[in-house]
């Protein structure tokens, strides 16, 4: 993913004149610059090189539970305890995150943590019982942020 010069002063808590300092100095270059001379920088590279990316081995395995409505409160207690048993069994280190609410809500407290991991690159792992308990729609968008941010999916095993 690239940024322009002010989504990654942003993103970095910089300012624009300090990122434009680092590369003069040679600290930190743009990744390409656009036919009009604008920057563009790798979200990847910024991470990379000011330490905001996690450490391969303390990466963790993160498994997900879902359910739409309070009146499936034990299916998600069961979603929950079978990821908990497979983790177990299958990584040293991980955290189980659950949801309440419909697979259509890209809202919801736990999804968005779990895409903060991902992007932060500090998930090894996504576990899930069923892709659909992911989102209902658009699933293989997190799964493509997966592959980009070297984070391997199990979704079948679990059941």
């Amino acid at each position: 993913m690239y940024l322009s010069i002010g989504q990654a002063s942003r993103a970095l808590g910089t300012s624009v004149s300090t990122l434009r300092r680092w590369e003069q100095e040679g600290t930190m270059a743009a990744a390409y610059r656009k036919p009009g001379g604008h920057r563009r920088y790798s979200l990847r590279v910024l991470q990379d090189s000011l330490g905001l990316i996690a450490d391969v081995s303390s990466r963790i395995t993160v498994a997900y539970a879902r359910v739409s409505s309070s009146d499936q409160k034990e299916d998600l207690a069961r979603q929950r305890q079978r990821l908990d048993d497979y983790c177990s069994r299958e990584a040293e280190n991980y955290e189980v995150i659950d949801d309440l609410g419909s697979g259509l809500n890209y809202k919801k407290r736990g999804l968005k943590k779990l895409i903060h991991l991902i992007l932060g690159g500090r998930v090894d792992r996504l576990m899930l019982t069923h892709k659909d308990r992911l989102l209902r729609f658009g699933a293989e968008i997190i799964f493509y942020l997966c592959s980009y941010c070297g984070t391997k999916f199990v979704w079948q095993a679990c059941a």
